[in-house]
């Protein structure tokens, strides 16, 4: 008899309420710089960047509701697999010889694309292609590790020239599901000493990342201590005044918001004070409009999907269901995490945008792809 599957309702409607209060944070906190004109648009109506969101939206509907309906085992072909990651590393090449005006972005016409973004999924659907194939020989470093290392890690190369932040939770991903597969510690310290040595080398090669993290690092007295010369210190004072003023009134945003916030719409940061509040910092906006409500909500929507997903990994019975849906459920919520963890103060200035919530297409797209993918793993799973 043919398995019967069942929708995992709680997951479903843990991201259909975020990406539908996604849209709303959106409108709230776009509609006022969009009707002032910025990035050289000039004026335009209140709705204009909720339009393109919406737009986007569904293309990201059709594409969720499409793979939670496909068999995941459909994926497990090395067609799909080096396939979506050759697709994937040709945008992220093109991207670093176009116009360097355009940063992470590749533009056709009225289309924007992140590369960045599509290597996610790509990313997630390969390591555990990879993995599941490997698995009896997963501590061979001749056939397994090298090939791994090389591949992975040319992809987390070709992104952190222009995304860190979205190279971290890439790493993150595939770190957790090679160490599920049983890699071996010391292979996973290894890994995590070469992840941290790339990590402060692409900061200390980009100035605005140095200074980011110094001025960081330089509210804490302990740093003081450790750092008996002042290297810190000394950088941090170099940095400009306005280096962490993104994170200085996205703090101010959440201060003002308190338990109840201020009310759709009422917030006041959004008001050419907090830039980017409808993309990297959209979560800033949410607790001043919604208060401590509304962040400790949403944080909790994300808890839902890693609780899911991870209801989901533990019960599939193969391999790959396993790798992909762990992977999925890592890189959404790592990301989730990042981004909070920097709205709030914990963590240094990085642009990533808050999953399902913040504007772009190209990151809602490349979420639901990878939820439409956990989708269908738990319904596999029971």
């Amino acid at each position: 008899m043919p398995q019967t599957l069942k929708t995992d309702w709680i997951l479903f409607g843990a991201v259909v309420a975020m990406a539908c209060f996604g849209l709303l944070m959106v409108y709230s906190a776009s509609s006022y710089i969009a009707q002032i004109g910025t990035a050289g648009l000039g004026p335009q109506p209140s709705w204009y960047y909720l339009i393109r969101q919406l737009a986007w939206a569904g293309i990201a509907v059709v594409a969720m509701m499409t793979l939670k309906k496909t068999n995941y085992r459909n994926l497990q072909t090395p067609a799909v697999a080096f396939g979506a990651l050759g697709v994937s590393a040709a945008l992220l090449i093109l991207v670093l010889f176009v116009d360097t005006l355009h940063g992470r972005w590749l533009h056709v016409g009225p289309i924007s694309l992140q590369p960045s973004e599509i290597a996610k999924p790509a990313l997630v659907i390969f390591v555990a292609y990879f993995v599941a194939w490997r698995a009896r020989a997963i501590n061979n470093p001749r056939y397994t590790l090298i090939p791994a290392a090389a591949v992975v890690g040319a992809a987390i190369v070709a992104v952190i020239v222009k995304d860190l932040g979205t190279a971290v939770v890439l790493a993150a991903g595939a770190l957790v599901v090679f160490f599920v597969a049983g890699l071996e510690w010391r292979y996973c310290f290894i890994v995590v000493v070469l992840a941290l040595v790339g990590l402060g080398v692409s900061i200390y090669m980009q100035q605005y990342r140095m200074d980011r993290v110094c001025k960081w690092l330089d509210q804490f007295p302990i740093v003081a201590k450790i750092d008996k010369t002042g290297w810190v210190k000394a950088h941090a004072a170099k940095a400009k005044r306005d280096t962490n003023y993104q994170a200085d009134q996205s703090e101010i945003a959440v201060g003002v918001g308190g338990a109840a916030g201020l009310g759709l719409m009422n917030g006041r940061q959004k008001q050419l004070f907090l830039p980017a509040p409808h993309t990297d910092f959209i979560y800033a906006v949410v607790g001043e409009e919604t208060g401590l409500v509304g962040t400790v909500a949403l944080a909790l929507g994300f808890g839902v999907i890693f609780w899911r997903g991870l209801r989901a990994a533990l019960r599939v019975r193969d391999d790959f269901g396993r790798y992909l849906a762990l992977g999925a459920t890592v890189v959404v919520v790592v990301q989730a995490l990042i981004n909070m963890s920097v709205v709030l103060g914990m963590g240094p200035t990085k642009g990533i945008p808050l999953p399902l919530i913040s504007y772009g297409g190209s990151s809602l797209l490349s979420t639901m792809v990878l939820m439409g993918i956990l989708m269908n793993v738990a319904e596999h799973a029971g």
